[in-house]
Parts: structure tokens; C-alpha cells; sequence
């Protein structure tokens, strides 16, 4: 039996609870791929799996790694939709980080020319959350104003440029000087140090009162109440994540008295079919942008896959800017 290399998580725990193994190479199914890969997204996911926290799908391999990207090594039977040495990236249910991970075929796009396949892989989990988020369940459009909190993650420096892309004014929360000014490059309207101000405030005044008409937040706890007070009339609040706690209380009349929605989703347990429609509207309207560069992942740190443990490290230090990346060769 063929083998490969792959991080497997030991024991629920620290960073160090990840190592390296040998696991049997994979074959692709009906209407899959097999990818050799070349490099692996890191996202907060991997770390809340690694605690325990976070199991994966039934059917998933328990291997941690959401994002890929690599070459076609192999084509499942039915597979039409690439050739053998395609350079391609792709959403995952985990497995990514390894040698070798199979995917639906319809879960695969193409790298955007001119990208590497750190960048490559830096791409899938972020854009697909972002688009269905932000702009399917939030339905960002032209002229509105879009917060976004935790502007300096993966999530948030993918947020800022597609909205800014498609004609929204963009207000973002950051944790220091440093990463504001991050979130200025980037093209955010207004950067909040939300150690240092009011983000609700900061909303009336860029808005003229008004407030946000869509907030992706992966905060939660006082948060939610505090959205509540920034949305504009009509507004919608998208929930992604609790880094802040998923327990908190909130003035539920601002919800009636300003209409708004509270929505929310997580990504990974959703369906093969699911992700290939949200991987086609990526390829209609929004590989076209990338392929211009008018967006782009923002790299952080690339670490060789052996060391995993480094990457979560820093996702959990909070320091990063972008997206950390493994380097599986």
C-alpha cells in the first residue's frame, strides 16, 4: 500500500498535540480528484479541532485541513472537470494536511494565473466563507456599508477587498496601530482599534447615524449586543464564529425596532453540492478579480508542514496579518 506524510492531531490539546505520521495515500471516488499537494491553508477550524473542540463530518478524514492547493494527480471515476497536472485549489472537509487529499471535483478551482501555490492555498476556505456570508446570506450590495470585525484574520482581509471590490464602503475593528494601518492598505474606509474606541460609534459617524447595513462577526459575546446598536434599519448581522463567547445578552427590541436579521453558518458540514455552487459563483465573480489582482490573499508566514505546530502557535497568538500557510513539499 502506497503511503504518505500527513499531520494527524494526537491527543486533543496544545499546538505540540499535532505530528507527523504516515497514513495510506488516498484514491479518489466517483467524481473526485486526487491532488498531490503542494501547499495547505491554516484556519482558526484546524485549531478548535486540535483542542477537541471542533470534530469533523461524518465521513471526513479526521486528518485537520480545510484548504489546498496542488496538482491533479489522479482522476476518480466520472471526474471530467480536470486533467491529470492541473494546477488547481480546493475546499476541504479536512485532510489537507497531507501529501495527497482527494475532493469532489466541483470543490476544486483553478489557480488564478499568475498566483503560487502558497498563495493558491491561501484562498478556498476565506473566499467561499466570505461570498456565502457577506454576500449570499448578508446580501452585500454596491453603496452599502459593511463592517466587519476582526479585519487582519484570513476571514477579514478577504472581506475587506471584496467588498471594497464591489462598491461598499468598509469599516473594520483591529487590535492594535499596527493592524489598522494593515487594514488601511487594504483600502477600509475606517479602521477601528477597538482597544482604543467605540466601534458603535465609530459606525454613526461614518454613516452620519445611520449605521452598517451588513456585520460579519466571528467575536460574539458583547458583540452581538453592540452589533445590534451599530446595524442600520434593514440591517443584516452575519455570525461566523464566538471567538468571544457564544453566550451573551442582547437588547432583543433593537432587533424588531430596526428589522433587522441575524443570520449565521458554518461551512464545513455542508453538502458536496452545496460547496460546488458556491465554487462556480467564485469562478463567475471572483476568479476574474483575482486574476487581475485587484484581490489577492494577504500572506502572513509559511511553515513547513513538519511544522504545524509553529503555525498554530501563531493563529493563536493573535499576531498574525493574512494567512499562515503550510508548505507540504
Amino acid at each position: 500500500m502506497a503511503m504518505m506524510r500527513a499531520v494527524e492531531i494526537g491527543e486533543p490539546g496544545g499546538p505540540r498535540a499535532l505530528r507527523v505520521t504516515e497514513r495510506p495515500k488516498p484514491e479518489p471516488g466517483e467524481g473526485e480528484v486526487l491532488i498531490r499537494v503542494k501547499c495547505a491553508g491554516v484556519n482558526r477550524p484546524d485549531v478548535l479541532q486540535r483542542m477537541g473542540a471542533y470534530p469533523p463530518p461524518e465521513g471526513a478524514s479526521d486528518l485537520p485541513g480545510l484548504e489546498v492547493s496542488g496538482v491533479v494527480e489522479k482522476l476518480g471515476s466520472g471526474a471530467t472537470r480536470f486533467a491529470e497536472g492541473d494546477a488547481v485549489c480546493a475546499l476541504t472537509a479536512g485532510g489537507g494536511y497531507a501529501e495527497f487529499v482527494t475532493v469532489h471535483e466541483s470543490n476544486a478551482l483553478p489557480v488564478p494565473g499568475g498566483f503560487t501555490f502558497s498563495e493558491a492555498a491561501a484562498i478556498p476556505e476565506t473566499y467561499f466563507t466570505v461570498w456565502h456570508n457577506v454576500f449570499q446570506r448578508g446580501g452585500l450590495q454596491s453603496g452599502e456599508t459593511f463592517l466587519v470585525h476582526g479585519g487582519t484574520s484570513g476571514i477579514g482581509t478577504t472581506a475587506i477587498q471584496l467588498a471594497k471590490a464591489f462598491g461598499s464602503t468598509v469599516i473594520t475593528t483591529a487590535g492594535s496601530a499596527e493592524k489598522c494601518a494593515a487594514c488601511e492598505k487594504l483600502g477600509v474606509d475606517r479602521a477601528v482599534n477597538y482597544r482604543e474606541e467605540d466601534f458603535v460609534e465609530a459606525v454613526r459617524e461614518v454613516t452620519d447615524g445611520r449605521g452598517a447595513d451588513v456585520i460579519l462577526d466571528m467575536v460574539g459575546g458583547d458583540y452581538i449586543s453592540r452589533n445590534y446598536q451599530a446595524a442600520a434599519i434593514e440591517g443584516r448581522v452575519v455570525q461566523i464564529a464566538f471567538l468571544g463567547g457564544a453566550k451573551a445578552e442582547a437588547n432583543f427590541s433593537l432587533l424588531m425596532m430596526k428589522r433587522l436579521v441575524h443570520t449565521g453558518s458554518t461551512l464545513r458540514a455542508r453538502s458536496v453540492e452545496f460547496k460546488g455552487a458556491l465554487a462556480a459563483e467564485l469562478q463567475e465573480h471572483v476568479w476574474p478579480l483575482l486574476a487581475d489582482r485587484k484581490v489577492q490573499p494577504v500572506m502572513d508566514m509559511i511553515y513547513p508542514l513538519a511544522e504545524a505546530w509553529r503555525a498554530h502557535e501563531r493563529m493563536e497568538a493573535g499576531s498574525h496579518i493574512g494567512k499562515i500557510v503550510l508548505d507540504v513539499e
